[in-house]
């Protein structure tokens, strides 16, 4: 890239030009928006489910600065459509027909929330999920992705389990705990009553 080219693309790049050398010195102006999204998400056939997008720029966000569009790619072999756009606080919901009526805005962009909401899901949904998000001149930045997975029932998560796991074997040992307790109170409890029945015993020999 020559420093002419630069030079006309601003927002990318600033040049000087030292005292000491005969030529322009040209910077690239690092600037960029940072996206943050789930890496995967699971959702139950027939409910609607959020996705969740956040970001920030190094620039003032304002509602007509930023950008958004959504994009889809099926788990199959078939190309990648666009799903979702938003510009100028003006939401453009997808017109193709597996997802036409099925997408809400869900953001808020002084908030730096780029989410959307995927409505009455189906497994036609399955695939990758991509938040793009423009705040100029912040232009580059990450891509958010969203690998979402429509189940017909929720699956138990390895979280879930463990907690299963471990709240039984403590209900266990609490109830062998319990247990040894009221075995022990019993046994004490015996003692002294077969004391008491002794010590009347004797007494009762005394008296004769």
């Amino acid at each position: 890239v020559s420093c002419a080219e630069m030079q006309r693309n601003p927002v990318s790049y600033w040049c000087w030009k030292s005292l000491k050398l005969p030529f322009f010195i040209c910077v690239r102006d690092v600037t960029g928006i940072e996206i943050r999204t789930e890496k995967e998400m699971e959702a139950v056939n027939g409910t609607d489910v959020k996705l969740s997008c956040t970001f920030s720029s190094t620039h003032p966000v304002t509602p007509h600065s930023v950008t958004v569009s959504w994009n889809f790619q099926p788990l199959n072999s078939k190309p990648g459509e666009s799903l979702f756009y938003y510009q100028d606080e003006t939401p453009h919901p997808p017109t193709s027909p597996q997802f036409k009526g099925h997408v809400l805005w869900s953001g808020d962009i002084m908030r730096k929330d780029a989410s959307i909401t995927l409505k009455n899901v189906n497994p036609t949904f399955n695939g990758t999920y991509s938040c793009h998000v423009r705040n100029l001149p912040d232009v580059l930045g990450n891509i958010g992705e969203i690998n979402l997975r429509v189940v017909n029932k929720v699956s138990l998560s390895e979280i879930s389990f463990l907690a299963i796991v471990v709240g039984g074997a403590c209900g266990v040992i609490l109830l062998i705990l319990t247990i040894f307790v009221a075995v022990k109170f019993y046994k004490k409890r015996r003692r002294e009553n077969d004391i008491e029945l002794h010590e009347h015993d004797f007494k009762d020999s005394t008296v004769w």
